[in-house]
């Protein structure tokens, strides 16, 4: 960890901000409704707003930026003026506990998906009654998509302890029946051959993207693109196989998908990693933590579908 920038001398904060106007230093009168040092007459600032001198107060962000938008979008967390290397945002102790913070929920996540896909395909009293029950997946349908909305369009519920743990736990429960429902169709062979490529993909792809200069963040609209064209196969690969099953287009459909999530599971990784075009906020750990593990559960599901064509 670097250390950071040391700021501004007097001299050079003055130039910056005022010019070549004068700028009153310690010892002259003072105008009224201003603050001109410790000891001087004048308005003391509210707490917190004191930043020594040579630090215009308006310069320092009165509030956090928010994420602004859900999936693909994000805001830049630097604002139009830019902040300094000791900012915030820029503090790399704040970045790296963030991060941690993310990787820690995600993991916990996977075990507890992870642990009810084990359930769903080993014991068979289970499976099949997951089988031979399919209302209670598309009962749980609903709360995945309300929870999933409410995680990621609202910012109240994400940012707000401990509701934002309690959604993302509700959520994380219903995405892993659902997943665990989908695997319990395919075999056992083809489940395990999922996961182990889910894992050393998204592996490969966590390393790729901490070491590349690679700016995954800027391309949104290629992103946008590719949704549309995973839509569109989606549809007429559905409609084809209604009538008749074609492995080979079943397979080309698990392929494009598993493709398209792994550019997103770049894209979101990047996001958190705060040192490329678009980031995330620090605050934002529920959203991070949703979209990375979203990924990896699109992932694994496509790649399902290859290895259980495949299979048959």
């Amino acid at each position: 960890m670097s250390k950071s920038d040391p700021p501004p001398s007097y001299e050079e904060s003055r130039e910056q901000q005022h010019g070549n106007y004068p700028f009153p230093p310690y010892g002259y009168p003072a105008q009224p409704g201003v603050y001109t040092g410790p000891g001087q007459p004048g308005i003391h600032p509210q707490a917190g707003l004191w930043q020594g001198p040579g630090y215009y107060p308006s310069a320092m962000p009165s509030m956090m930026p928010s994420f602004i938008t859900p999936g693909i979008f994000s805001c830049n967390l630097r604002d139009a003026e830019g902040i300094s290397a000791t900012g915030v945002w820029d503090s790399m102790s704040v970045r790296h506990a963030f991060i941690r913070k993310v990787y820690l929920i995600l993991a916990v996540q996977l075990f507890i998906t992870s642990s009810i896909i084990a359930v769903f395909t080993f014991v068979e009293p289970v499976r099949l009654f997951v089988v031979q029950n399919p209302a209670i997946y598309w009962a749980s349908f609903p709360v995945y998509l309300v929870t999933y909305l409410m995680l990621v369009c609202c910012e109240g519920p994400r940012r707000r302890h401990p509701w934002n743990l309690i959604l993302l736990f509700i959520f994380t429960l219903t995405l892993s029946y659902m997943t665990g429902t989908i695997s319990s169709y395919f075999d056992t062979k083809a489940v395990f051959l999922a996961l182990g490529i889910t894992a050393i993909v998204c592996i490969i792809v966590t390393i790729f993207c901490f070491q590349t200069k690679v700016d995954f963040t800027s391309c949104t609209g290629l992103l946008c693109a590719l949704c549309v064209v995973l839509l569109v196969i989606g549809i007429i690969t559905s409609i084809v196989l209604s009538f008749q099953y074609v492995p080979w287009l079943h397979m080309l459909y698990g392929a494009c998908g598993a493709i398209v999530f792994t550019l997103f599971l770049a894209y979101h990784t990047q996001l958190l990693i705060g040192n490329r075009e678009n980031t995330i906020s620090p605050e934002e750990y529920v959203f991070g933590a949703l979209s990375l593990y979203v990924d990896i559960v699109q992932i694994f599901i496509f790649l399902l579908h290859i290895t259980g064509s495949s299979s048959e």
